[in-house]
């Protein structure tokens, strides 16, 4: 276990030496542009338009209530922290010197689980997006399960090949796919002043400021965009140490990406609400459903819709490789620590990337997303692979705020006032995103199975993290090998 009765700063020095001497031989690949596309990319998933719509006209209020309870709460600390420990492993390092190695492991385990449920559904995202693409000839696709398997195995072997090459190819994967969703949601922006100046549009009302209503089923979908859609800038801590400057340029990514992400939610989520009413969002695949509605009248203009639907299916194949990287980093910290066997911590002796790491991680992400089908409709089957992620990740920010609430001196510091308010909103709204992850949004055949569901996976994986653990060798038998 980590000895936290050293005096603290020595303690934080030590661990930055140690980290930094493992990671000095990782290639620092990622600049201030790259981090800022990433975090785009990362954090502006295009299911979640869906989900905000689903609010109808008081989408936007919600939204906001997201922003000012979450969305910053999560920047102020992620951005504090980062600051004090720039380094590969991000929350995993925070944990470690804030409690201990037990809490630490635990973190990353259920961040990488969280990320293996993430993974395991882009496959069934990117079919969706083909589908739309082709337009009706390809509506026999919509549910077919035969070609969601034959997608997620041919994207995974893609995956694993792409990651051996490390983030010299990966960003520009990451690049490419922020480009295209940049693209995207300004096609799905400007789409309703598009088809309002051919008289079509009946209902555009994207900075609606009604009162929201507190319902239950509102305050689960406002969960849902806090900790599912406005989530994710701890992420790219996990890459400090193939950043350039990360102290500096991982801050300053979130600061100069944050008003951007806010803005595309809220105008993004309006365009939704334009063309389809609530109850008939496609919760999978919303952006392509508005755009194949919106452009559907404009005859050769449908092609651009084709265009614009893939550069969706492009960023998903970019998220997929960040939170790829992300997974195989993991263990790879791990193992440097000695709390996973160094099998995973072996590199590429060109490309520095941990190999084993990478293929560990294909096979598993494969596995869970052809599991996941099993017995369920596709609707249901991407419901429970979100919502399970939801409180993996609910979880592992109950963690993160609770670092300046409750162990930031152990980083040689005091929390401001500011930070330790900012703390608690982000801890109660993960904890209410952590209860409303059980809870489905729209019809499954059985809401309590599908807790149940839920409770086991997690339950299950928790148990077996603790498993790990405990069985790992110990740190003298480690020492005399």
């Amino acid at each position: 276990m980590t000895d936290t009765s050293q005096n603290p700063p020595s303690k934080l020095a030590e661990l930055e030496r140690n980290v930094e001497a493992r990671s000095g031989i990782l290639k620092k690949e990622l600049g201030l542009f790259d981090l800022v596309l990433t975090q785009i990319v990362f954090v502006v998933g295009t299911i979640w338009v869906g989900w905000a719509a689903k609010l109808g006209n008081h989408q936007m209020m919600f939204w906001l209530l997201a922003i000012l309870t979450f969305y910053l709460p999560l920047a102020a600390v992620v951005i504090y922290l980062n600051r004090l420990m720039p380094l590969e492993g991000g929350l995993y390092q925070w944990a470690k010197l804030a409690f201990n190695d037990f809490v630490a492991f635990m973190v990353a385990w259920n961040l990488w689980i969280f990320g293996i449920l993430v993974m395991s559904g882009i496959g069934l995202i990117i079919k969706k997006n083909i589908a739309y693409a082709i337009g009706p000839r390809a509506a026999w696709m919509h549910g077919n399960k035969l070609i969601t398997t034959l997608i997620c195995t041919l994207l995974m072997i893609l995956m694993i090949a792409a990651s051996r090459r490390g983030l010299m190819l990966g960003k520009w994967v990451q690049n490419v796919g922020g480009a295209f969703l940049l693209v995207t949601f300004a096609t799905l922006i400007l789409l309703p002043f598009i088809t309002a100046s051919r008289g079509t549009l009946a209902n555009y009302h994207p900075f609606s400021t009604a009162v929201p209503e507190f319902s239950t089923y509102n305050l689960n979908v406002f969960s849902k965009l806090a900790v599912g859609a406005l989530s994710g800038f701890e992420y790219i801590a996990i890459l400090a140490g193939e950043c350039r400057a990360p102290a500096r340029n991982i801050s300053r990514s979130v600061l100069i990406s944050a008003p951007i992400i806010a803005l595309m939610f809220i105008l993004g989520t309006g365009s939704v609400l334009a063309f389809v009413s609530p109850d008939k969002v496609d919760l999978i695949g919303p952006i392509p459903q508005v755009l194949s509605l919106g452009f559907s009248s404009f005859g050769w203009a449908s092609m651009l819709v084709s265009f614009t639907i893939f550069g969706v299916a492009a960023r998903q194949i970019a998220l997929m490789s960040i939170y790829f990287a992300g997974n195989t980093r993991l263990p790879m910290v791990a193992g440097w620590d000695n709390l996973l066997p160094a099998w995973f911590a072996r590199l590429h002796k060109r490309y520095r990337t941990p190999v084993n790491s990478i293929l560990f991680v294909g096979v598993v992400t494969l596995a869970f997303s052809l599991a996941s089908l099993i017995g369920v409709e596709e609707q249901e089957a991407f419901q429970l692979q979100d919502n399970a992620a939801t409180t993996f990740y609910a979880l592992i920010y109950m963690v993160l705020f609770a670092i300046p609430l409750v162990a930031i001196k152990r980083f040689g510091v005091g929390a401001p006032l500011w930070l330790k308010v900012a703390a608690v909103s982000g801890f109660v709204v993960s904890v209410v995103a952590g209860y409303f992850s059980l809870i489905p949004i729209t019809r499954v055949d059985n809401p309590l199975g599908f807790a149940v569901k839920i409770i086991v996976v997690v339950v299950a994986a928790n148990a077996i993290g603790v498993a790990l653990y405990r069985l790992r060798k110990p740190p003298s038998k480690i020492a005399s090998e």
